[in-house]
């Protein structure tokens, strides 16, 4: 990753960490001057989405290093770590204010109205938090990062906390014994929640698990290979993820009267023209096969 793609994650990343914080200690002061147990918690809330805002920061520093004598394939994969911690976290997240609302419905805990201020936050927080989700979302998917992606929907999540706050502390003031949709709009928000935590984590699992690319993008790979002149037939192409990146590695077929020059132009046309086509492609490694080789059929079928 180029240092201008890791100096505007960090940027980004910075709005949203800062965001956090401001809205947190707003949340806990407003909420505790208003003995709203709601916003407090929703404070709480928002100081959880810090650590993700510093895990992806601390972790672009890493990911985003050149490859080593240790790590010949780069450190690419730390930021799908680092995302799937952002998942992990968003799971936990909705499981805690699952617990935080039944447990306070249960006891029947519920406070006095709180006053018209804790209203206006929970509103500037969800009009906040929705605003950082989309400008999050947008550079994310520009600079190909999931772990800005990722971290997007962290804010997004905190949108949604904060829907079943605000009618709650509206229902509080309208009518005080409508309190318990607090617990219902909790659970509600907790499922989005955890689609959301599930969409983030399982790309990473599959990744870990070094599954290839989606197939669209392994017959645009295919595609790209067959395009260049000399390549007769395409197989055994075969990719894994790394990160946000792909790595192919192919057999392509050529005339077997060819000198070893011409096989190799035709091997490093093939590889530029996948680089060139897939733009999630950062590595081709092809092998040249002569269109007379009889062991052709028992290593893999034309992809």
């Amino acid at each position: 990753m180029a240092s201008k793609e890791r100096n505007r994650i960090v940027q980004v990343t910075g709005v949203g960490l800062a965001s956090n914080v401001a809205l947190s200690a707003l949340k806990i002061g407003v909420g505790s001057a208003c003995a709203s147990q709601t916003l407090v918690a929703d404070g709480v809330h928002s100081f959880s989405d810090a650590a993700t805002d510093i895990a992806v920061i601390v972790g672009s520093r890493f990911w985003s290093a050149p490859s080593d004598e240790e790590h010949p394939y780069g450190h690419r994969r730390i930021e799908t770590i680092v995302t799937l911690f952002i998942g992990l976290s968003l799971m936990m997240v909705g499981f805690n204010i699952v617990v935080h609302s039944v447990g306070l419905f249960v006891r029947g805990d519920f406070a006095p109205p709180p006053g018209f201020a804790a209203i206006l936050v929970a509103l500037l927080s969800i009009g906040l938090k929705e605003y950082l989700y989309r400008w999050t979302n947008a550079e994310g998917k520009r600079l190909q990062s999931s772990a800005l992606v990722a971290n997007a929907w962290h804010h997004r999540s905190d949108a949604l906390s904060s829907l079943p706050a605000l009618f709650a502390l509206v229902a509080a003031n309208v009518r005080p014994d409508w309190t318990f949709v607090d617990m219902l709009g909790a659970v509600l928000v907790s499922l989005f929640i955890f689609r959301s935590a599930v969409a983030i984590a399982w790309p990473c699992l599959q990744e870990l698990g070094d599954s290839a690319a989606p197939r669209p993008v392994t017959l645009l790979v295919g595609d790209a290979l067959r395009s260049v002149e000399g390549v007769e037939q395409v197989h055994q192409l075969r990719t894994r993820r790394v990160g946000s990146s792909l790595y192919c590695d192919v057999h392509i077929v050529v005339d077997g009267d060819l000198t070893v020059r011409d096989g190799h132009r035709i091997a490093d046309a093939a590889r530029d023209a996948v680089l060139e086509e897939v733009p999630s492609v950062i590595e081709v490694l092809v092998h040249v096969d002569p269109d007379d080789d009889s062991e052709m059929d028992s290593r893999g079928r034309e992809a």
